[in-house]
């Protein structure tokens, strides 16, 4: 049986972001919030809560209990420290927490996502199931000979 750790990444979440139930959708607000203060605009994509929601759910399964300030951190990035007339490094940002809080509270509702009380959040098994059923899809599907020793 193929788990979440046999299959690509990529491949994974986006299995898993068209598996998502229904109520994980994006909020009003959603269309105008960027993703961290290293982006200059919002995201373009059409699915990328979903995205986000599936990817959340996977760093949360390999992570173990987790809380929103270490994930911040995660999907943070780099933003350059130059100016016109000095140059510095590069300084790392935070990832944008209230994506990353409403994505976790939606998928709490939906049973994938439990809150350890001071430990953050974990995966509940319903969650787990879902990642690995929909990695053993994702595998049966991939066309690669170096991952047919996990099928």
């Amino acid at each position: 049986m193929a788990t979440l750790y046999d299959v690509p990444a990529n491949e994974l979440i986006a299995a898993v972001a068209a598996e998502l139930p229904d109520s994980v959708d994006e909020p009003d607000w959603a269309r105008f919030a960027k993703t961290g203060m290293s982006r200059e605009l919002p995201p373009e994509q059409d699915d990328f809560w979903r995205t986000r929601a599936a990817s959340l759910l996977r760093r949360v399964a390999i992570d173990g209990e987790i809380g929103v300030d270490r994930l911040t951190t995660a999907y943070g990035g780099s933003k350059g420290g130059s100016n016109r007339y000095t140059v510095a490094p590069t300084k790392s940002t935070e990832g944008s927490g209230k994506i990353i809080r409403t994505a976790l509270q939606q998928l709490e509702e939906e049973g994938l996502v439990e809150t350890a009380e001071g430990e953050g959040r974990r995966v509940t098994p319903e969650g787990r199931s879902l990642l690995d059923e929909t990695a053993g899809d994702v595998l049966a599907d991939l066309d690669r000979p170096e991952l047919e020793r996990y099928a």
